[in-house]
């Protein structure tokens, strides 16, 4: 096997002082161009990889930056790992992502993982945290700047957050479906453990309370979050024959709900109304178009940079920022 390549190998091969060669590396602005270049060439040739853990114990700091999402396989999740991928690269972070599948203790080993390679940062959407593991000892995230993205939980006490406000959109669907002559309005959403899951199924009681609706146990459906868990909701609320329109309020619920809907011959907009949660492509093919709530992408991967970007010591709240999910009202 071949000894790993050092800085202090390139500077022997080229005759020059190792703190030149380290310099050269972390363009450093008193090493020459010509050297620079120099230095560059021959640290490719010989296959010249840094080590990040030795650089954070210089003190040097590493730019790496943690993503944990429950799964890439939700549109919007991917979408976000994408725009905040190409926006890393820009600004020369390194981008390392950890699937949790919503797991809490999947997600502490991920985190953990970071920890050793001493990450800048970690964004993170946090995982549901069970009665089992409420007294387990999270992992210690002092010295890592921690952005919670879309939900949140305490983690190490002063987390930013980068949240979607959708209190008014859901409740402006359940008015507009009100307005259309529907006066059993579903709720399709996730479990009261996520801090998302609670807020957006308080914004769909708020619209049952405009428009002068009783709640009716029945049309809510809450669960852990999941494409199949949209589906058998929507399947229990068709066989149920009550509810005329169905308001989601998560990506893959909507996803799972919608496909429910199509494969048991319910189309959406005819045999029930139907507002989905997020905005992949293809909803704008099927039935005329599906109604949505649609969540802005670009504006949390940018500010999630800004806050990875920033090191100030302003207090949480003044760290937590809020981007307006927006009604789409199309053919369903």
């Amino acid at each position: 096997m071949a000894a790993r390549v050092t800085i202090k190998t390139i500077a022997r091969d080229l005759g020059i002082s190792h703190m030149t060669v380290s310099r050269a590396l972390s363009d450093h602005p008193n090493v020459q161009k010509e050297t620079r270049d120099l230095v560059r060439k021959r640290a490719a040739e010989l296959g010249y990889v840094k080590n990040a853990a030795a650089m954070a114990m210089r003190g040097d700091g590493t730019k790496i930056i943690g993503l944990l999402l429950p799964n890439i396989v939700n549109e919007f999740y991917a979408r976000f790992a994408n725009e905040l991928a190409s926006i890393c690269e820009t600004f020369a972070f390194q981008l390392i992502i950890h699937l949790t599948n919503d797991d809490f203790v999947t997600e502490q080993h991920a985190l953990q993982q970071l920890r050793e390679v001493q990450a800048k940062a970690v964004v993170v959407v946090p995982a549901p945290v069970a009665k089992a593991e409420e007294t387990q000892t999270p992992v210690h995230l002092d010295g890592i700047n921690v952005i919670q993205l879309i939900r949140q939980r305490p983690m190490n006490g002063s987390e930013s957050a980068i949240l979607v406000d959708d209190t008014r959109a859901i409740s402006d669907a359940v008015e507009h479906l009100y307005g259309q002559g529907h006066k059993h309005i579903a709720y399709i959403g996730a479990h009261s453990s996520l801090s998302s899951g609670r807020n957006r199924l308080k914004a769909y009681l708020s619209g049952l309370e405009k428009c002068r609706l009783e709640m009716d146990p029945d049309l809510v459906k809450t669960a852990p979050p999941s494409f199949s868990m949209g589906g058998a909701s929507a399947n229990a609320l068709i066989r149920k024959e009550r509810a005329t329109a169905i308001v989601c309020g998560g990506f893959e619920i909507s996803n799972g709900a919608l496909n429910a809907l199509l494969t048991s011959g319910k189309k959406p907009g005819e045999a029930i109304a139907f507002i989905g949660y997020g905005d992949p492509s293809f909803y704008t093919w099927i039935e005329g178009g599906i109604s949505t709530i649609s969540v802005p992408v670009t504006p949390l991967a940018e500010q999630t940079l800004q806050v990875l970007r920033y090191n100030g010591n302003d207090s949480a709240a003044e760290r937590t920022f809020e981007f307006e999910a927006q009604l789409i009202i199309r053919g369903t």
